[in-house]
């Protein structure tokens, strides 16, 4: 048998790679062309256990809620951003007051995020850090007064955050002015 030079034996192989990737690329193609069968349909119902109705928060009663907290702020002095989030955390409505801090904007955020993921005052929360020190280590959260949660038929649907006050009790108390609001 002949001995094949390297400069062959390196041809070959080649040939031999391109020809096998070429072939896998076509199954994968032809594969990745078939639709998959698409899942049954299941009829959306109140009768049906497998889904469930929200409420949220429109963007004009979130609107109404951020003004009415930064106003109550601005009664008092005080140079306040108000954050309102939806149920899930997501920001609906931020405002930052002329002379706020710049860091109440993202302490705001956080505050209504954590006062929707607990729906409990974020001045609540601050007191179970004795008990639970690492809750404070989530990301996102802010344990500290000034976020409130805005419920309907005794769940959460939103939250209202305010930082920037001299302490926490005020920014909750600007919050709470927001969600009072929400009743008129």
């Amino acid at each position: 048998m002949k001995k094949l030079s390297l400069r062959t034996r390196v041809l070959t192989g080649t040939v031999a790679a391109a020809a096998l990737a070429a072939g896998t690329f076509g199954a994968v193609s032809a594969n990745a062309a078939t639709p998959a069968a698409a899942p049954a349909a299941v009829t959306a119902d109140a009768k049906n256990k497998n889904t469930t109705e929200s409420t949220h928060l429109t963007i004009e009663a979130a609107t109404k809620a951020a003004q009415a907290t930064l106003d109550a702020a601005e009664k008092e002095n005080q140079r306040v951003s108000v954050a309102v989030v939806d149920r899930n955390g997501n920001t609906i409505v931020t405002l930052r007051g002329d002379g706020a801090g710049p860091q109440s904007y993202e302490s705001a955020v956080k505050k209504a995020y954590t006062a929707v993921s607990w729906n409990a005052p974020t001045s609540e929360l601050a007191k179970r850090l004795t008990n639970a020190p690492t809750l404070k280590d989530i990301p996102g959260t802010l344990f500290l007064a000034g976020g409130a949660p805005v419920t309907a038929k005794g769940a959460p649907i939103a939250a209202i955050g305010v930082a920037g006050a001299p302490s926490g009790d005020l920014d909750e108390k600007f919050a709470q002015a927001g969600i009072a609001t929400l009743g008129e």
